[in-house]
């Protein structure tokens, strides 16, 4: 693919922001990503949680290099904008941070995101001063570059247990939209309020809302919060192995009900 193709992936995923609501489901390998793209949505995200778990691995432990290789993976797919799930960059020191922006950019990902968390029970999120040079350091590299990548800042308090989850992601998320993020993202949210107050605090930018879970919502409930895109996170490639283990511990128990609803066989062809 080359770099005009890109080009008008990144216009079209910068449009989509512009004004309503739009879903931005989450692929673990390239035949999910195709799949999405053939059922009509209009951008996807990669999935840290999604990827690891294909690869036997927890979260949060995949190194830069197989990350990156999967965001090439996941853009080849489809014909779609791609969102890269880019956690905290991996790297402490900026200079090595801004490098893996810039390597991201290169994949050909029309946005990508960066989170504040740490990894660390101690300090499991960067201080605020720090995250926000990192958000500074991810910014100057997507501009570095020249192309139309879309930023996402991420505060991680509801995630890693803060106290006062909230109030804290509205001060991160006001900080870093000042940093230069073109979206903001609280992963946690739950209630009504709690989105209403981060659509508030970093108007007019727009606001990325996680819903993993069988919420009690639609899509149109939180566009009518102010919501522009919700992601799914992990969420399919949870669905995908909750079949899977259902199906696969029945087998192991000399049962074969597990299979009643699976796709058929030529539905999954009919997809690619």
């Amino acid at each position: 693919m080359n770099p005009i193709d890109f080009a008008a992936r990144r216009a079209a995923f910068r449009k989509l922001h512009e004004d309503g609501c739009f879903m931005l489901p989450n692929p673990w390998d390239p035949g999910s990503a195709r799949a999405l793209q053939q059922l009509g949505f209009k951008a996807l995200a990669t999935s840290s949680s999604g990827f690891a778990w294909s690869c036997a691995h927890r979260d949060n432990t995949m190194d830069v290099d197989a990350v990156l290789a999967h965001c090439r993976a996941i853009v080849a797919a489809t014909d779609l904008p791609v969102n890269a799930d880019f956690e905290d960059g991996h790297a402490r020191d900026l200079k090595e941070l801004a490098d893996n922006v810039r390597r991201c950019v290169d994949t050909g990902v029309a946005g990508l995101s960066i989170e504040d968390s740490t990894g660390e029970a101690a300090r499991p999120l960067y201080a605020i001063d720090e995250a926000v040079a990192r958000l500074r350091a991810a910014r100057a590299a997507i501009d570095a570059s020249g192309q139309d990548v879309l930023l996402t800042g991420r505060a991680e308090c509801f995630l890693v247990g803060h106290p006062d989850p909230l109030n804290e992601s509205l001060k991160r998320l006001k900080a870093y939209a000042e940093a230069g993020a073109d979206c903001l993202y609280a992963p946690g949210l739950r209630s009504s309020e709690q989105i209403e107050a981060v659509v508030r605090a970093v108007a007019p930018k727009p606001v990325n809302v996680l819903v993993g879970y069988a919420a009690p919502f639609t899509l149109a409930d939180l566009a009518k919060l102010g919501v522009r895109r919700i992601s799914v996170g992990g969420a399919l490639a949870g669905a995908a192995w909750g079949g899977f283990l259902r199906a696969a511990r029945g087998l192991a128990e000399g049962r074969f009900d597990g299979f009643a609803d699976n796709a058929t066989h030529a539905e999954l062809n009919g997809l690619f």
